[in-house]
């Protein structure tokens, strides 16, 4: 349903090929762009903001209302997100509410979702690619016989409105935007830090619709009997990290990666690493950055030791400043690096170390990322 143009660099929305079919009738009733709000336990995910600020600049583009999509259960924690929404940029918020939707069904808020969507008929849907988001994302573009594009770390619109969502293919190695030409809505997932935070302003609330979710809980089959979180203290805190320190397979060995952990230390800094050291067993899957692990978007990333192929720069590019270490002066890396330094990482990173150490008091290092 989907169709694919491929691209070596981030591609710009237009040059598409005129293969446009014209659009079916009853699709032409389809306007304005929406956002999922996703929440889980009373808090919304910081990625429903960042795709508010995207749709935003979607919406302006096509000239169309953006509104924020809420789903759960009755009471404050549905009133709190649609009021946020409001204050991230929404015009108006749908809302779908129901004793059923307090905790994550697929069934549940597929069934939701989809009758929103037939109802009010979007031209383009975006969800955050989490774990919810991409489960819900699939199961309602397979339901609404529509397009989806997965992970997508750019959004525009074309010359003639279609939504153009870019991501990475065949490995990582090319670029390829999509076009969801003669469906809708136009679906995306977007990772979370992929899109910049917009800013919050307080606004009063806006328009909300309201629709029932029209199931019974005898229903749906799926039933919550606990919830059990995840132990927090043993993951990291990549995507959120305001200093990140990573390395690479150029620092030759698992037992020289502990040189980027004691910079991290030393600096109050997250840790992490590329692909192919997590292939390797050296380091966790949660501290892998790039295409297929996480994206960040800190005010400072130093990397050590890594090339710089594509499936790491989609995860990096948004950092403030990136110096990378690197013994390879053509290292892809140094194409996007603000600060490069041809040397070898595991002579360079404990001297740097050692800078910090003696420059920074436990005080500073507090202070560093503030």
């Amino acid at each position: 349903m989907s169709e694919p143009k491929k691209t070596p660099a981030p591609a710009a929305a237009g040059g598409r090929a005129s293969t446009k079919k014209e659009l079916p009738e009853h699709f032409k009733a389809y306007k304005h762009v929406w956002v999922f709000v996703e929440q889980e336990r009373g808090q919304v995910h910081p990625v429903s903001w960042e795709l508010m600020g995207a749709g935003r600049i979607l919406a302006d583009k096509l000239g169309v209302e953006l509104a924020a999509v809420v789903v759960g259960a009755e009471g404050e924690t549905v009133r709190n997100a649609v009021a946020e929404s409001f204050c991230y940029g929404a015009d108006l918020a749908y809302v779908c509410a129901d004793p059923a939707l307090a905790d994550y069904r697929n069934e549940a808020y597929t069934a939701a979702m989809t009758n929103l969507v037939n109802t009010y008929k979007p031209e383009i849907l975006l969800l955050g690619a989490t774990t919810l988001g991409r489960d819900l994302a699939g199961a309602v573009a397979t339901t609404l016989l529509t397009g989806l594009t997965a992970d997508s770390t750019e959004l525009d619109v074309d010359a003639d409105g279609s939504l153009a969502a870019t991501r990475p293919t065949f490995g990582g190695s090319l670029l390829c935007t999509i076009y969801t030409l003669n469906y809708r809505p136009q679906m995306a997932t977007v990772r979370p830090r992929v899109m910049p935070m917009p800013d919050r302003v307080e606004k009063p609330l806006g328009k909300v619709i309201e629709l029932p979710l029209g199931l019974a809980e005898a229903d749906i089959v799926t039933k919550v009997l606990n919830f059990i979180p995840d132990r927090e203290s043993s993951k990291s805190n990549l995507a959120y990290a305001d200093v990140v320190v990573a390395g690479g397979m150029g620092l030759g060995s698992p037992e020289n990666f502990q040189l980027v952990r004691q910079l991290a230390q030393a600096i109050g800094a997250e840790y992490g690493c590329s692909r192919p050291l997590v292939q390797k067993g050296w380091v966790t899957s949660d501290r892998q950055i790039g295409q297929t692990g996480k994206t960040i978007r800190p005010r400072l990333y130093i990397a050590a030791g890594i090339s710089g192929a594509i499936q790491h720069r989609v995860g990096v590019e948004g950092a403030d400043l990136i110096v990378a270490i690197n013994t390879d002066k053509n290292a892809p890396i140094f194409d996007f690096a603000h600060v490069g330094i041809v040397t070898d990482a595991i002579r360079f990173l404990p001297a740097l170390t050692e800078a910090f150490r003696k420059r920074l008091s436990a005080h500073s290092r507090d202070k560093l990322a503030s």
